[in-house]
Formats: structure tokens, C-alpha cells, sequence
């Protein structure tokens, strides 16, 4: 039997850069919330605000963003553990995790000082950081990884990319509103059912690649669902909208559904062990 390897410095850096990603990522929050700055639907003039667009989702979906900073938080104290120095899955995401913090700290930063359209370049790059973590995470599997730690870290980041990936289009739609771009109401209606498609077919693609992780799913329908609710409850209202997003929020659950079905025969790239696995 082969020995072991143990940790490497290469090891020992990647868990002081997550720690230190953490940090930035907490500081960032703190401005992103107030304490430190400008509340985000405050800033860039009100842009990112829940009533700026009919992309939007209503307030209550951004507390999403406090079980992904909690996820995180256990992240950063898992990937310390000794046992987790050198072990494949904290190897495999470590780097990445890190980008993840330290892009999700630059947005709520360049909101700050309202360049909007910046924003929406790092927040592309930050759906692809996540997109290739948790791909990895799809190619090395489980691992005899715990309910625990699949919770922690395959659930984290699963609710990750698909919350950034409905905050992307959100972002975009500010970025362009903010430009000027307002087309009348019918237009406007067109333009956001449009938008939303594209959200429902994103979901699809994450399910195929991904082997339909539910954590990812369930972030994007949470998203979607609340994108309905806001418009139908707050400004600028559209049932059109409305019954679009939340028909966008159903095609993404049952997506993920599908291909956990169909098992590997449903996508050849997807270990079989994967679909009992995932949370």
C-alpha cells in the first residue's frame, strides 16, 4: 500500500489564502450592508435596489445571501482541519473558493462607488469560478464525504452558483435600466419574459452538467419564485412577468429532477454514485 502524501506548502498557502478571502469577503459585507457603507439597493443610485427593475426579486430572497455566508464561514473552518489539508475535494476547491470571496467582496465594493457596469463583469466572473468549482466537485464525487461536510461544502457552493446565476441576470438588466435603456411597457414586459427564458435554460444546462444538484436548483427557483412574488406585490408590477418567472422557477426544479431520474443514462459525464450523493 502507498504511503499517504502529506500536506505540502502549496497546501498550507491555499489555506491561508481561503482564510484570508474570508476576510476580505466578511469586510465587503459589511459595507454591503451598511455598517461600513452604503446598503447595496442603496447604492449605484438605487439601481440594485428591489422595485428597480422587472428582473428584480422582492426583499426577502436576499436572505439567501446569509445561509451562502454562513456556508462559507464552514468552509473556511473545514478546509483548516488537519485531515483536510491534503485531501482532493479541499485541494480541488480551495484556490477557487477563494476567487469566489474575494469576487463576491469586489461587487459589493464597485456598488459602492456605483460602477454598475463593472459590477456585472465581476459578477460574470464570479458565476464561473463557482460553475467551475462545483463541476470539480460533480467529477470527483463524493468521496466518502459525510452528510456534514457534502452539506458544507457541496451545499454552500451549490446554493452559491445558482443564487449568482439569477443575481447575474438581475445585474445585467440594472446595468442596462441604469444606462438609460427603458423601453415602454409592452417592450419592457417582452424584454424581461425573454430574460427569464434564458434564466430557465441556464438552470437546465447547470442540471445536465452538474448531475442535477438540488442545492443549485433550489437556489435559482428561490430566486425566480421571488422575482414572481415582487411582481406582483411591489413595483414595477406585471403579471406577465410574474407568471413567466415563476414558470421559469418550476422548469429549474424539475430539471434537476429529470437528470437525477434518468441517472447516468441522462448525462454519460455523471458518475451513478453521484445522484445518491449530492445534496
Amino acid at each position: 500500500m502507498a504511503p499517504v502524501e502529506g500536506p505540502t506548502r502549496h497546501d498550507r498557502i491555499r489555506q491561508v489564502a481561503v482564510v484570508v478571502s474570508e476576510i476580505a469577503c466578511v469586510i465587503g459585507t459589511l459595507f454591503g450592508v451598511g455598517v461600513l457603507g452604503t446598503r447595496v439597493e442603496e447604492s449605484s443610485g438605487g439601481s440594485l435596489a428591489a422595485d428597480a427593475t422587472l428582473i428584480a426579486p422582492a426583499v426577502p430572497a436576499f436572505s439567501m445571501w446569509s445561509v451562502i455566508y454562513l456556508g462559507l464561514a464552514a468552509y473556511t473552518v473545514w478546509q483548516v482541519l488537519p485531515a483536510q489539508a491534503n485531501a482532493p475535494r479541499a485541494r480541488a476547491t480551495g484556490w477557487l473558493a477563494a476567487a469566489s470571496m474575494v469576487l463576491n467582496a469586489a461587487w459589493l465594493l464597485v456598488t459602492q462607488v456605483g460602477w454598475i457596469w463593472v459590477s456585472v463583469v465581476v459578477i460574470a466572473g464570479l458565476v464561473v469560478v463557482l460553475g467551475v468549482l462545483v463541476r470539480r466537485l460533480t467529477d470527483l464525487g463524493p468521496g466518502g464525504a459525510g452528510l456534514g461536510e457534502r452539506a458544507v461544502v457541496d451545499g454552500t457552493f451549490g446554493l452559491y452558483l445558482g443564487w449568482v446565476s439569477v443575481a447575474t441576470c438581475a445585474n445585467i438588466t440594472a446595468a442596462l435600466v441604469s444606462s438609460g435603456v427603458r423601453p415602454t411597457s409592452p417592450v419592457a414586459d417582452a424584454l424581461a419574459v425573454v430574460v427569464l427564458l434564458v434564466a430557465a435554460g441556464v438552470g437546465v444546462v447547470l442540471a445536465r452538467r452538474l448531475g442535477g444538484r438540488y442545492a443549485v436548483a433550489a437556489a435559482m427557483a428561490w430566486g425566480l419564485g421571488w422575482i414572481a412574488w415582487g411582481r406582483v406585490t411591489d413595483a414595477p408590477r406585471s403579471p406577465s412577468v410574474a407568471v413567466a418567472a415563476g414558470v421559469a422557477a418550476v422548469v429549474v426544479a424539475l430539471a434537476a429532477v429529470a437528470v437525477r431520474r434518468a441517472g447516468p443514462a441522462g448525462d454519460g459525464r455523471v458518475r451513478a454514485r453521484l445522484h445518491a450523493a449530492q445534496p
